[in-house]
């Protein structure tokens, strides 16, 4: 996991995603850019890129296919808050921001237990990975102010 954490966030969840699917750690993750998106690196083939690819690879992988939605729809709605995860949660650059997702997921999940359907998803593993890592550097940043003497 300690290389995994080097990568940034997205090592680091994937590594987590390892775990929790009871998948061997033996994969080798890189990162590219300057966004450091995350890159595994396969025996059998290209590297894959991206966290939606890798995290959907390993679903497979660990034969876990229901994680990914069971109808068509439900699919469709899984990959909706991948996005989601990807491009707001991952991206967000202020306070302002995180208050924006919050309250966006809040709305959603007002009537709802999960992001996607009826059932537990990759969606939502993701999310909490995503969103655990934002609220411990916001709670960090918040306990970590000393006022002047």
């Amino acid at each position: 996991m300690a290389a995994a954490a080097r990568l940034g966030p997205a090592g680091e969840e994937l590594a987590l995603l390892e775990k929790a699917l009871g998948l061997q750690s033996g994969n080798k993750y890189g990162a590219q850019g300057e966004r450091q998106i995350p890159v595994l690196q396969t025996n059998s083939g290209p590297g894959l890129t991206g966290l939606i690819t890798i995290a959907s690879h390993l679903v497979k992988q660990a034969k876990k296919e229901q994680l990914l939605g069971s109808s068509a729809e439900e699919k469709a709605v899984v990959h909706q808050w991948l996005e989601y995860r990807v491009t707001q949660v991952g991206r967000q650059s202020s306070r302002e921001d995180t208050r924006t997702v919050l309250k966006d997921l809040n709305a959603h999940l007002e009537d709802k237990v999960y992001l996607a359907g009826n059932s537990f998803t990759l969606a939502d593993i993701l999310m909490y990975y995503g969103l655990h890592r934002v609220m411990v550097s916001t709670v960090c940043i918040a306990f970590t102010y000393v006022p002047p003497l």
